[in-house]
């Protein structure tokens, strides 16, 4: 166990350690009496037994700064200052808890008072409370970030990444890893081949300090320098706490199939609220005056529960309400003058777009490998770096889900983050983090939260780059609520689309296809927005319509341009938005030709075009001629050779044919 830190607080400074501990336990302690009744209707994870940790950390923070929390928050949410009426609310299940019904014990927002929220996955806090670091890096404000999360953690890639990031970038964070010694029921001794997890911040180039958790004083006066040198602009600090949850992992669950009781009663002995009382006695606080602190406490949570359990539960009208943000008023609509003449690269247009925000939203930094003073592995940044410099132009190391989460983080604490993961495929191990946390973030808050973050890459089939680097993947992202998945073909479309990016309050998955980036086309030199989930009528016709995205877009005006001398009139419908997806004008257009082609690179099983096809058949069933059909890439990893991948992506000759062949039926 850790040596003992002499304690250095006063009398009030202890009464008032004691007083948030008592109420933390007192609330825990209630709500297993309650999910013993049935009013907690899911998991319940208690805190009874870590009390020291959370009071003796947040006791040094101001209210302006932030905790992310684990799926053992409640603690953590008390001590930031969440009034116990909604944390109970919020485990029964009702509109008046803290996250409006929607979290329950795992879910706990409460942005108003710096508590970013708690999650049911093991690691993303960690990368957030980077995120939160980096925005006030950027912001240039000495506000300190604080991560709580358990010894499993330390064994997930996002304790690796994540302080490896804040080692880098000398970030105001406060990690805090509540030993208690096991992972839901695994014994941390057994998982970890480096026991001691103070000692690994060495590796980061942070300091690690080791301390008896179950001692307020010693956590407060580490978590008081960590605090301290944070916010002096000295970097993070890993405070690891050796503790003990005496109850099990989680309410209902066998306890002593992994343990036994005679380990949890003996650690019961060194019980916190126990110790804390014990040095009070001594020092000259007297009993009575401890009592009247924990009938007042007692009180105080048995009232919380009667305004719980008497509150309504949330309307189901709003069950799906804050999925997206609400809409903002378009002060720059898409009404440009196309200068003829005026042409440049998609690249370039993306680039300008890029520029011309940053230029005007300080707020606005981008992340990724080579994005700094190379500018971009596809010139994505080309002369920002000398710009802007290194804190908006931002480096990384290869830790994609490291940097997504980080972006995550930022983006709920005031800043507009640009992720730039190079290849979408490269971006796949941060799949976690885009779907259970940026995707989600402002449903489980209630819309408290928003998430203006954009996340760039290449996607698509060519130049030999095989199966590593030619994935195209809208079609999974697309699934997901809260995502927006933006596929633009054009330089003009690309830059329009970017801007009405960087000025949304959702979470922008925006992929340029590898093929198209060279491309040249008309960009008027005003900025100009084009809105999701509007599609462009790229060529009108009469004979049958197509629907394409990307590079299939080009190749399928080439094979108009074949069918025209053939007497075939196709009308080109490009999406520009796979989510949201503009089905109006898709319906419009086969209500005038009577046939429907999807030409999508992606596979074809439950991807673009069986979405469309299944919401024309129940629409716009009455207007169709024949069946609608698909020309998709092939069911396979990309290969590499010419010949093989040539063969597995649609090209003008077959998307001809099919049109042909649709013609005829």
């Amino acid at each position: 166990m850790a040596t003992k830190v002499l304690p250095s607080l006063n009398k009030d400074q202890f009464l008032s350690l004691y007083r948030q501990m008592m109420l933390i336990r007192r609330c825990e302690e209630r709500l297993a009496r309650s999910h013993q009744r049935g009013l907690i209707h899911g998991a319940c994870h208690t805190y009874v037994g870590q009390e020291a940790i959370a009071v003796g950390v947040c006791a040094n923070l101001r209210p302006t700064d932030v905790v992310f929390s684990t799926h053992r928050g409640h603690g953590h949410a008390l001590a930031k200052g969440l009034p116990p009426q909604q944390l109970i609310a919020e485990l029964y299940g009702r509109e008046a808890g803290c996250s409006h019904g929607r979290g329950g014990s795992m879910h706990l927002f409460a942005p108003e008072i710096g508590m970013m929220g708690t999650s049911g996955i093991v690691g993303p806090c960690i990368l957030q409370a980077a995120g939160a670091g980096y925005s006030f890096k950027v912001l240039k404000t000495d506000g300190v970030a604080v991560a709580f999360f358990g010894d499993g953690a330390v064994n997930n890639g996002a304790f690796h990444e994540g302080l490896n990031m804040a080692g880098i970038w000398k970030l105001p964070v406060l990690f805090v890893c509540e030993n208690n010694q096991y992972a839901t029921e695994v014994p941390f001794q057994y998982a970890a081949g480096n026991a001691t997890v103070a000692a690994r911040a060495a590796a980061y180039g942070l300091p690690g300090v080791e301390v008896d958790g179950n001692e307020v004083a010693a956590v407060h006066r580490a978590a008081k320098e960590a605090v301290g040198r944070a916010r002096a602009g000295d970097g993070a600090t890993l405070l690891e706490c050796l503790t003990y949850r005496t109850r099990p992992h989680a309410e209902g669950m066998g306890d002593f199939g992994y343990r036994t009781k005679e380990e949890v009663e003996q650690w019961k002995t060194r019980c916190p609220i126990r110790r804390l009382k014990q040095e009070m006695l001594k020092t000259g606080v007297g009993e009575e005056e401890l009592s009247a602190i924990d009938a007042e406490i007692e009180a105080q949570v048995e009232e919380a529960h009667r305004f719980a359990e008497k509150s309504a539960a949330p309307d189901p009208a709003t069950a799906t309400d804050h999925v997206y943000a609400e809409p903002k008023c378009d002060s720059r609509s898409e009404s440009p003058t196309i200068n003829a003449g005026r042409e440049i690269s998609y690249m370039q247009a993306t680039l300008e777009a890029l520029s011309s925000e940053m230029a005007r939203n300080p707020s606005i930094f981008v992340m990724g490998e080579g994005i700094g003073k190379r500018g971009g592995n596809f010139r994505s940044t080309a002369g920002l770096y000398d710009l802007y410099g290194p804190v908006r132009l931002c480096d990384t190391p290869i830790s994609e889900r490291g940097f997504v989460g980080l972006g995550c983080g930022a983006a709920m604490t005031g800043t507009r983050p640009v992720i730039d993961f190079m290849f979408a495929d490269f971006v796949l191990d941060a799949v976690g983090e885009i779907v259970n946390q940026i995707a989600k973030m402002q449903y489980m808050s209630s819309g408290r939260l928003k998430m203006p973050i954009l996340l760039r890459g290449c996607i698509g089939v060519g130049h030999s780059a095989a199966t590593h680097h030619s994935g195209n993947y809208y079609p999974m992202y697309a699934h997901f609520p809260g995502l927006r998945v933006v596929v633009p073909s054009t330089p003009y479309d690309a830059k329009g689309l970017m801007i009405r990016a960087l000025n949304c309050d959702d979470p922008v998955i925006f992929l340029e296809h590898r093929e198209v980036m060279g491309l040249k086309g008309n960009v008027p030199a005003e900025d100009y927005e084009i809105e999701f989930g509007k599609a462009a009528v790229v060529r009108e016709g009469r004979d049958v319509t197509v629907v394409a995205l990307a590079l299939m877009v080009h190749h399928t005006l080439k094979a108009c341009e074949i069918l025209e001398k053939e007497g075939i009139s196709v009308e080109l419908i490009d999406p520009r938005t796979v989510a949201p997806l503009d089905v109006e004008t898709i319906l419009q257009s086969v209500s005038k030709t009577g046939r429907l082609l999807i030409v999508d690179e992606a596979f074809a099983p439950f991807g673009l075009g069986a979405e469309i096809a299944a919401q024309l058949a129940d629409r716009g069933f009455d207007d169709l001629d024949a069946p609608i059909r698909r020309l998709n890439g092939a069911h396979t990893p990309t290969p590499y050779s010419p010949a093989l991948e040539a063969a597995v992506v649609p090209n003008p000759e077959r998307i001809a044919q099919a049109i042909r062949d649709l013609v005829a039926e």
